[in-house]
């Protein structure tokens, strides 16, 4: 079951109102740039820790463009979690990135 996309902006709303914000790209990506506020947990150790996830929250799932935090949030709605409160970020750390949302850029 596909999760919903969501914009950047969007995704910023709903942080400030309370959802985690979840990094799912490999740590050097997230060192490189990242989303202000965004947690990582990499696609690759999602499966031994998705259980560090509440799931009485919601959740923004972030990568660089889009496409592993669909599949993240797949896994996700396979593991019990419910797909309303999962929000995929189209367009990932790029796009929130390009509209000049908080984001932490490695020096």
């Amino acid at each position: 079951m596909a999760i919903q996309d969501i914009s950047p902006a969007e995704g910023l709303r709903r942080v400030q109102e309370g959802a985690l914000l979840i990094d799912v790209r490999e740590p050097d990506e997230y060192a490189a740039v990242h989303a202000k506020g965004a947690q990582p947990l990499a696609l690759s150790e999602l499966p031994s820790r998705f259980a560090e996830l509440p799931k009485d929250r919601d959740l923004v799932l972030i990568c660089r463009s889009g496409g592993r935090s669909a599949r993240a949030g797949e896994f996700l709605v396979e593991q019990g979690y419910d797909a309303a409160r999962l929000h995929n970020l189209a367009g990932g750390t790029a796009a929130w990135v390009e509209q000049g949302l908080p984001h932490v850029e490695a020096e």
